[in-house]
């Protein structure tokens, strides 16, 4: 749980801007490593597996914990009658501003991560790319131009309500137990998480439609640009396809990541623990 004073500092410090942006950064790096070391202690799927997909999994769970802390964000500014939601154009709080500096901490680290692995393994995954791209501009942005409201960078972080059950999905597929009820039951909600995050888009558009003078006039035309953008890229082309990806996944189970069938042998022997 993060210190409620946390929320309380003066976020129109650009010291304290980096420093949380930073410890953004610090923090996911540090649960990468976290999972990388667990894992090889705890986990002999994890062993077996090949250097690039070690990279992947320790992502997947540093994604994982990113998913946990955006759904709640992106809830609160949905459900809490704030500042926020009584201002969707403007509206600012000390909770938010936590919010978008973490984020963008997760989102420097995520770049260099995806980035480098690119770099090592000779290997480009564009939509992926372009993803994290938008992402990155997008919180640099909100904290760049500091005068536009986070009602809508917050609702932008629920659509991360996927992203444990895609990580949830991915280690147990690798572990064998893709036959399970359990992996079944995580890839139906993972596939209805998905489906959440296509009606949020559409409720995102209508937000803007609502606000859109107040939007133009208050938000600077780079950062408009570059939301709507990415949202246009996800409601048309990522969150369809992801979708799809995920829905014909349950049907067969395939690492659609490294183009492997997944193993059928359910568990295996020793201490195992993959998620």
């Amino acid at each position: 749980m993060v210190d409620s004073s946390v929320f309380d500092l003066d976020y129109s410090s650009w010291t304290l801007r980096v420093q949380l942006t930073c410890l953004g950064f610090v923090f996911y790096s540090v649960v990468f490593l976290l999972s990388h070391f667990l894992s090889v202690l705890l986990s002999r799927t994890y062993r077996d597996l090949s250097a690039r997909e070690k990279v992947f999994w320790a992502l997947a769970a540093a994604r994982a914990v990113f998913g946990v802390q955006g759904a709640a964000a992106g809830l609160r500014a949905l459900m809490e009658d704030g500042p926020l939601f009584a201002d969707k154009v403007l509206g600012q709080a000390g909770w938010s501003w936590f919010n978008v500096l973490t984020s963008c901490g997760f989102f420097v680290f995520e770049n260099l991560a995806l980035h480098g692995s690119n770099a090592v393994f000779r290997t480009f995954d564009p939509a992926l790319a372009v993803h994290h791209a938008f992402a990155l501009a997008g919180y640099a942005g909100t904290v760049v131009w500091e005068e536009m409201g986070h009602f809508l960078p917050m609702v932008t972080l629920l659509l991360e309500m996927s992203t444990p059950f895609t990580c949830v999905s991915w280690m147990l597929l690798k572990a064998g137990w893709s036959h399970t009820l359990f992996w079944r039951m995580n890839q139906w909600m993972m596939i209805h998480m998905f489906h959440c995050r296509m009606v949020l888009t559409y409720y995102m558009w209508w937000v803007s439609w609502c606000h859109w003078e107040g939007l133009c006039t208050h938000v600077a035309l780079p950062q408009l640009l570059i939301f709507f953008t990415g949202l246009a890229l996800l409601t048309l082309v990522l969150n369809p396809v992801w979708t799809h990806k995920k829905t014909m996944q349950l049907l067969n189970p395939v690492d659609w990541n490294f183009s492997k069938p997944a193993p059928q042998n359910g568990p295996r022997g020793g201490k195992e623990h993959a998620g």
